[in-house]
C-alpha cells in the first residue's frame, strides 16, 4: 500500500496567525499518527512563516512512523535536517518568497550541487528525494544525482484532472515506469486530494508514499481529521 505522510504547515499556519500555542502542531503530528497516517511532513521556510525551525526539532521525538522534512538545501536548511535526522528529506527548488512549491529541479543543470548535497545527507544515514516534473530526462538526471527517490509534482495533473483531463496523468505514469527501471523510488505530492488520489494511486506504479497537506486539512474541516485520513488510507490500499 502506498504510504499517506500528513504535511502539516497548515496547522501551523493556522497558529502563527493568532499567535500561541493553537493548535499545537505536535499534538497534530500525534495525533494523525494514532489516525493511521504513515508518515508527518514539515516544509520548513526561511521566514519560518508556517513550520519553525524549532517545530521540526519538537517534533522528532514524537514522529514514531517516518519523518519528511522538505526544503531548499540552503546551509540552515541543511544544518537543521542533519541536526535532527529525519527519515527522509526531501530536496524542493523553492525561492526563498515562494507562496507554494511551484516547480521540479533541474536534474541536469544542478546535478553537481544536488549530487554534493544528497551525499552529505546520506552519509548521515537519512533518505533523500528529488522533488521533480514527470520529464523524462529530468529523472534521469536524478539517478545520476545518487538520490533513493523522486517525489513527483503533481500540481499539472491535479488541475487537469479538475478539468476532467484525465489523460493528464499519462507523463507522470511514464516517469514512475521509468524510475522503477533505473531503481529510483516514487513519492508524490502537490495538490492531491480526495477527488484525485485513488486514480493517480492506480496509474502510478511503484508508488512509495504521497505527502498531502493543503487538501487533507481544507477536507478536515468539513469531514474531521480522522475521518478523513481514514478516507485516505482506504483510496491508497
Amino acid at each position: 500500500m502506498t504510504k499517506l505522510s500528513v504535511n502539516i504547515n497548515k496547522i501551523a499556519t493556522l497558529r502563527n496567525s493568532r499567535g500561541g500555542n493553537t493548535p499545537n502542531v505536535v499534538q497534530f503530528a500525534r495525533d494523525v499518527q494514532r489516525f493511521g497516517a504513515e508518515g508527518v511532513t514539515v516544509h520548513p521556510r526561511p521566514d519560518e512563516r508556517h513550520i519553525k525551525y524549532q517545530d521540526t526539532r519538537d517534533l522528532k521525538p514524537e514522529v514514531y512512523t517516518e519523518f519528511n522534512v522538505e526544503g531548499n538545501p540552503i546551509p540552515s536548511f541543511m544544518d537543521l535536517v542533519l541536526e535532527v535526522k529525519p527519515t527522509q528529506v526531501t530536496l524542493v527548488p523553492d525561492a526563498v518568497d515562494a507562496l507554494t512549491s511551484d516547480a521540479g529541479w533541474n536534474t541536469i543543470k544542478h546535478k553537481a550541487f544536488l549530487t554534493e548535497v544528497i551525499s552529505e545527507f546520506k552519509s548521515h544515514g537519512i533518505r533523500t528525494s528529488i522533488f521533480v516534473d514527470p520529464d523524462l530526462k529530468m529523472v534521469e538526471g536524478a539517478k545520476a544525482t545518487g538520490t533513493d527517490r523522486i517525489e513527483l509534482y503533481t500540481e499539472s495533473f491535479a488541475h487537469q484532472f479538475s478539468l476532467g483531463n484525465k489523460d493528464a496523468v499519462h507523463p507522470f505514469t511514464k516517469a514512475a515506469e521509468l524510475a522503477n527501471d533505473i531503481g529510483l523510488g516514487v513519492n508524490a505530492g502537490h495538490d492531491l486530494s480526495l477527488q484525485n488520489i485513488k486514480f493517480f494511486k492506480e496509474h502510478i506504479p511503484g508508488l512509495l508514499e504521497v505527502s498531502i497537506g493543503h487538501a487533507l486539512v481544507s477536507e478536515s474541516l468539513y469531514l474531521g481529521v480522522e475521518n478523513v485520513v481514514q478516507m485516505y488510507l482506504h483510496k491508497l490500499k
